[in-house]
């Protein structure tokens, strides 16, 4: 199931401001209602996370978006390569765990984020990481810098199963459980 919802609500500023095109200053509105439907379709999508972009275009200089998902989902370890290509990540309901790792898959870091832990965690360029989520109701708000461009392959980790194969579910367990200097071939 492909989920996409794309209610924004944009509403003019009570101020005269005026964007540089001469157009009225617009207002993003997003909702409970809204975020209440993104978690609700996570739990039911394929992939066990949906989104809500607020960024206006793929192309737009800063990408801003919502992520709900769900305990079953299988984010493979990937990193991003550009050397602008920093990702901000802030937690807003329910827990995951941040897994960084080095070039051979190895767990050098592993955070919990909660409500009550960490909440927010900028990860550098080209550094390896994953989450795995731990509650059903989990949502994030992820920031990047420049436009969407498909991942290439050389950032998705060449130790760790592509998403949708055979071997991706016994990999994100290992992820749930495995320890700081544990990787997937030791």
């Amino acid at each position: 199931m492909q989920v996409e919802l794309t209610r924004i609500e944009s509403a003019p500023t009570k101020s005269s401001a005026k964007s540089p095109t001469g157009d009225p200053v617009m207002e993003k509105r997003i909702y409970f209602d809204q975020l209440q439907d993104l978690m609700l379709n996570a739990g039911q999508s394929d992939r066990g996370r949906a989104n809500l972009n607020t960024h206006d275009s793929l192309d737009a200089t800063v990408q801003r978006l919502f992520i709900a998902t769900a305990p079953d989902t299988y984010i493979r370890p990937h990193r991003h390569s550009e050397a602008n290509k920093w990702e901000f990540f802030v937690l807003l309901e329910g827990a995951m765990d941040l897994l960084i790792f080095d070039d051979d898959g190895t767990i050098i870091e592993r955070s919990k984020m909660s409500r009550s832990e960490l909440r927010a965690v900028e990860i550098p360029p080209g550094q390896w990481h994953s989450y795995v989520c731990s509650e059903p109701g989990t949502l994030a708000l992820e920031i990047k810098q420049d436009g969407y461009i498909p991942s290439p392959a050389g950032d998705f980790a060449p130790w760790a199963p592509a998403e949708g194969t055979a071997e991706a579910q016994p990999f994100l367990a290992w992820m749930r459980d495995a320890e700081v200097g544990t990787g997937p071939h030791r």
